[in-house]
């Protein structure tokens, strides 16, 4: 990345500024502003996250706000209603309560005299959430957003629920988040008061796994906040950024096909992470792209953001499946409008002797897999952090029901959203899918091109599912996520179904096995030529950022993936480090470090024994000021609920000041 120092606007940088809540609460924001704003206002860039604006998001947040700021724009990094250094208690992620802060902060942000009242909100991952779920609340100050790395649907595209089928991630993120949540605010910002907010927050920490469990099926507790319930409501332009890698690509096109209001697209090859800072590479100067957005519709300045294709995507090529990929070759492309008028389906039939442009004599194939197929799936998530990307899938291949090409004859690109139509059975009634989609070379090598889950039960419908009739024949349908993908001659595309992803998917509680009848079960991709307006795309500008304030690293970020198998016990163990150091912000004197462990086991045959556990250590300090909190986390399964345990530690130094233990017991919705 290349660091600009040299700005047209020298920038003033408040460290905290109180945002008043009609209620009493004060929310915490960080404010960069051109030195000159009062006398000549500017519009506002926000960013509003519950990811401590302090010291949890610092170095990446003085990389991008103070860059915008230096280009005319005042730019807010709000702290969410109680975390962080803000009032108040946080009770769950993408509440109301959280989008009416967002409506009271935008207003207060317009009526200050360095502000021209216009006012844009960019985000990733959460603040992509709010942005999108902010704008559909229609404020008239808010002009423009730019999500990246978000969703438009919380119950089917989000870290809880895939298909109708419980996540892994679920009880991950929760765990993840009640570390992120758990240290105090800073003493230099809300005074003596620190130690009794820590404290209440501790106590009311809410048990975000529980909650989430307790809404299995597509209710108004995800109806809300889920702008796809109507994509009218939002009424500014929107910027929709993803990468492939990453678990939140297929929003971005879903947008792109159904907002009425000016929207861009633009997915790399990238995991959860800013284009401007991205694994896998390239990286492209993302600030550049959003200055020309912001300036578009928050200062009528025109910059081209209009200009060129709706929809930018990457094509990838094919790489050596690992789990850290530093750069995924390919090129751009670029579309008018989406749906694409230059896609075609091409359709295969997945026969008993392989997939063929012709459906073969229908053959009943059985199958069941066992419980631990999906270790080679990385994380639902990749954040490019070097051992979470699916990789080699092979074995996981081996355990599954595989339907596979000839050699292609010729290269092609697919642009979309694979889907799988599948005539089949089962002999329980519940049941769950995975289907991938592979490419596999000559030596036999296995990547994962995309993939989709479906919990049978869900097959109509997310919000009234139904049992299966143990024997009766359905056609299914599995669509996968969308994806920009070249498939090599010489290679062969696979098919693998399963009917377990461990720990991906949170078993069912009876083993099942299927009955995918060939000949009549059929691959829908969306092929799509390559076009010679294609080379004629403009290149984007390098990564570029503001330089950020010094860091002092007192322990080095890290990450492991251990996989183990007991053949005595028929069981596989799944285990994950993810040390994210300490760090010091030398222009503060503010320590801040978290280590998470996350431990997956399960065996062969037996969904019920299924657990998974995770740990944590969060610390935040400065000179003789140390604190740390800890938290254990477990969750198990019998036939008719789920059981989650939390405990809670808090310390002052080396003197223990909190501990809680919850237990909760979930029942099993259609088990």
């Amino acid at each position: 990345m290349r660091y600009i120092d040299v700005t047209p606007r020298e920038v003033r940088e408040i460290e905290n500024v109180w945002i008043p809540m009609s209620d009493g609460v004060r929310l915490a924001a960080r404010l960069w502003l051109p030195a000159d704003a009062e006398t000549t206002p500017v519009p506002a860039i926000v960013e509003y996250l519950p990811y401590r604006k302090r010291d949890g998001t610092a170095p990446r947040d003085e990389i991008m706000h103070p860059w915008f700021a230096r280009q005319g724009y005042a730019v807010l990094r709000i702290d969410i209603r109680g975390t962080g250094d803000s009032d108040g208690r946080f009770v769950d992620e993408y509440i109301k309560q959280e989008q009416d802060d967002a409506l009271e902060a935008l207003r207060w942000i317009a009526s200050q005299p360095w502000c021209t009242g216009k006012i844009g909100m960019m985000g990733i991952s959460w603040g992509g959430f709010n942005a999108l779920q902010i704008a559909a609340r229609r404020p008239p100050e808010l002009k423009a957003i730019i999500p990246a790395c978000f969703t438009d649907d919380r119950y089917a595209d989000d870290v809880h629920y895939m298909g109708g089928c419980l996540l892994g991630d679920n009880a991950t993120w929760a765990s993840a988040m009640t570390c992120y949540a758990s240290p105090p605010p800073d003493p230099e910002i809300v005074g003596e008061r620190w130690r009794s907010m820590w404290l209440d927050r501790l106590e009311t920490m809410p048990l975000l796994a529980v909650n989430w469990m307790e809404h299995p099926r597509r209710d108004a507790f995800w109806q809300q906040g889920s702008v796809c319930e109507n994509y009218a409501d939002i009424e500014c332009p929107v910027f929709a950024v993803g990468g492939w890698i990453d678990a939140y690509s297929n929003a971005v096109p879903r947008l792109l096909a159904h907002l009425k209001v000016p929207c861009k697209g633009l997915v790399g090859p990238w995991a959860h992470t800013w284009p401007h800072n991205a694994r896998p590479l390239p990286a492209i100067g993302f600030l550049q792209e959003c200055l020309a957005w912001w300036d578009q519709w928050l200062k009528g300045i025109d910059r081209g953001a209009l200009d060129g294709p709706r929809y930018r995507v990457w094509v990838m090529d094919r790489v050596v499946p690992k789990a850290y990929q530093e750069e995924w070759p390919g090129r751009w492309i670029g579309e008018p409008s989406w749906p694409s008028p230059h896609t075609e389906t091409r359709t295969l039939y997945l026969n008993e002797n392989g997939m063929g442009d012709k459906p073969a004599p229908e053959r009943p194939l059985l199958h069941r897999s066992p419980q631990y197929v999906g270790s080679a799936a990385g994380f639902w998530c990749p954040y490019g952090n070097g051992v979470d990307m699916a990789f080699e899938q092979r074995e996981d291949d081996a355990r599954s029901l595989c339907f596979d090409t000839a050699p292609l004859p010729a290269a092609f690109d697919i642009v979309g959203a694979p889907v799988v139509e599948l005539e089949l059975a089962a002999d329980k009634p519940q049941a769950q899918i995975a289907v991938r989609l592979c490419d596999v070379d000559a030596n036999g090598s296995s990547l994962r091109v995309s993939y989709g889950v479906l919990n049978l039960s869900h097959r109509e419908s997310h919000v009234a599912p139904t049992a299966l009739t143990p024997g009766q024949r359905y056609r299914v349908r599995v669509q996968l996520n969308d994806v920009g993908y070249r498939f090599l001659s010489g290679h062969r595309i696979r098919i693998a179904i399963s009917t377990a992803y461990w720990p991906t998917l949170w078993p069912q509680a009876e083993a099942a096995t299927i009955t995918v009848h060939s000949g009549s079960s059929r691959l829908l991709l969306p092929v799509r030529a390559r076009r010679a307006e294609d080379n004629q795309l403009p290149e984007f500008g390098p990564a570029e950022g503001a330089m950020p304030g010094p860091i002092a690293w007192i322990r080095k970020h890290d990450a492991a993936l251990n996989l183990s198998y007991d053949p005595g016990l028929d069981e596989a163990t799944y285990a994950v480090d993810k040390d994210e150091g300490i760090y010091r912000l030398e222009a503060i004197g503010l320590e801040n470090g978290a280590h998470l462990t996350e431990r997956y086991r399960i065996r062969g045959e037996d969904p019920l024994s299924a657990r998974a556990d995770y740990a944590w250590l969060a610390s935040l300090g400065r000179g003789e000021w140390h604190t740390r909190t800890k938290g254990r986390s477990s969750f198990i399964a019998d036939a008719r609920h789920f059981n989650v345990t939390l405990e809670l530690e808090g310390y002052e130094g080396d003197k223990q000041v909190f501990s809680k233990r919850w237990e909760r017991k979930i029942p099993r919705d259609l088990p």
